[in-house]
């Protein structure tokens, strides 16, 4: 997990976080070098306001030559910048430093092609070398003289890029050097978070898992978490739970089967065992060869009805439905227990709204749910006492009932007879009932997609109700 989801993730947010950080400080570099140069602009505009009335009052001859150029001068060393001053033709006739004079004397004409911007009152704006007096890139900002509406001149300045950039390097250092100590910061607090609440937590499920898989199904997560993480944790305690309960229903299992076979071989062996050694005198081995074949045939139904149970719950019982009369197999079943009811002196009721009446259902497991439920009925019966099997339709499906009037049944036990191996009266000793019954039912039902339930009536007596799809 450290080797993956932990590496991709902090992979992934740092290059988020990278390339935010340098989209936006990117950003701010250009928005700041060009709010810079649009305030180095507004002052130049505000000093060459005081340059055109200095300039117009020696073009007017007001001033002396030596009057304007100690002006520009002042002007020129305040703002760090080189200041030319031209006529209406290009010329230059006053320069801010000395070793440009020779621009004076040479009577070159300086500026050829902005001179039509100019004259339309314009100021020009560029960067880069400027003729062959500036070979490093200056930036360059011309603003026209005008005088009653007639252009005059201009004023030139030059100021060196690189002394320009000077200030910008220093801001774009700070910026870079921020933007370097946020990404290590956050890349620091990602790496934190997520250890903390992604990557310690799932460590913590893994460590359980793999304790669970080993056997040691009471483990569980403790991670007090309101989001996915918590809500995961939450339900892997829950499987952690059902792991859990099913592992004690296997333990449980295993403990009733071999209580329950364990019964009747310890018989079997002990009768077997007394007619060999001749403890069983030999006028009384036939009864006890009786009561051998009894314990066989009930060990031989554990085992029928625990194959029965392993292979419908397993999905490998495969169901033939088609379409079977219910009440020709209700029929059948009471007939097939006439000895036992009339044993009890029972009296059975069958109620059937018509003669006939078809669902579908597998007919030989269908008979199986039928004869389990009325045999329990007779068991749990007192002698003398009624059942009744009722067939009645509602909707598009058939309702049958079978009610005996013995003993109810405990409100603590209603959930826990379709468990197998589960008795009311916790005996494992009873010789009457496997404890498979009513789970061999309910599984047949449920794989035909039925239900079933049990209901205690007031007074006296036990319902059993499930359902069948009429067709």
């Amino acid at each position: 997990m450290k080797k993956s989801v932990f590496s991709k993730l902090v992979a992934a947010f740092t290059a988020i976080i990278v390339l935010s950080f340098v989209m936006t400080f990117a950003f701010l570099s250009y928005w700041f070098e060009n709010y810079y140069f649009n305030q180095r602009k507004v002052e130049l505009l505000r000093e060459s306001q005081f340059i055109k009335e200095r300039a117009l009052e020696y073009l007017n001859g007001n001033i002396t030559s030596q009057d304007i150029n100690s002006t520009i001068t002042y002007i020129g060393n305040y703002l760090s910048a080189d200041i030319w001053l031209i006529d209406n033709y290009g010329y230059v006739y006053s320069v801010s430093k000395s070793q440009h004079k020779k621009l004076i004397a040479t009577s070159k004409q300086i500026v050829t092609s902005d001179l039509e911007e100019l004259r339309k009152n314009k100021t020009v704006d560029k960067r880069g070398t400027y003729s062959d007096v500036f070979i490093a890139p200056v930036h360059t900002f011309e603003v026209p003289i005008f005088s009653n509406g007639v252009f005059r001149g201009a004023i030139m300045m030059h100021t060196s890029i690189t002394e320009l950039k000077g200030p910008i390097k220093r801001v774009y250092e700070i910026i870079w050097l921020s933007a370097a100590m946020a990404i290590i910061i956050s890349c620091i607090v990602i790496y934190y978070l997520s250890q903390r609440i992604i990557i310690k937590p799932l460590e913590k499920i893994n460590y359980v898992a793999d304790k669970i898989s080993k056997g040691e199904v009471e483990k569980r997560v403790h991670i007090d978490s309101n989001d996915e993480i918590g809500v995961l944790a939450k339900s892997f305690n829950g499987m952690a739970d059902s792991l859990e309960a099913v592992e004690k229903n296997r333990r449980q299992f295993i403990s009733n089967v071999s209580h329950e076979i364990r019964s009747p071989i310890t018989s079997i062996k002990g009768f077997i065992g007394g007619m060999l050694d001749g403890v069983i005198p030999e006028e009384k081995q036939n009864y006890y060869l009786s009561l051998t074949y009894s314990e066989i045939q009930r060990l031989t139904r554990l085992v029928n009805d625990l194959l029965d149970l392993s292979a419908i719950e397993a999905g490998q019982f495969k169901l033939r439905v088609e379409k079977v009369d219910i009440n020709e197999i209700i029929r059948l079943c009471v007939i097939k227990f006439e000895t036992k009811i009339n044993n009890k002196k029972l009296k059975v009721d069958v109620y059937m709204e018509n003669d006939k009446l078809f669902v579908a259902a597998d007919k030989d497991r269908i008979t199986q749910v039928v004869t389990n439920l009325i045999d329990n009925a007779i068991k749990y019966v007192n002698p003398g006492g009624n059942i009744k099997v009722s067939v009645r339709t509602k909707g598009d499906k058939a309702l049958i009932s079978v009610f005996n009037d013995g003993p109810c049944i405990n409100e603590a036990d209603l959930n826990n007879i379709w468990d197998r191996f589960y008795k009311g009266d916790k005996s494992r000793t009873s010789k009457v009932s496997t404890g498979l019954g009513l789970p061999i039912v309910r599984s047949i039902l449920t794989q035909l997609g039925e239900d079933i339930w049990v209901e205690n009536k007031k007074d006296v007596g036990v319902k059993f109700i499930f359902t069948l799809k009429k067709v």
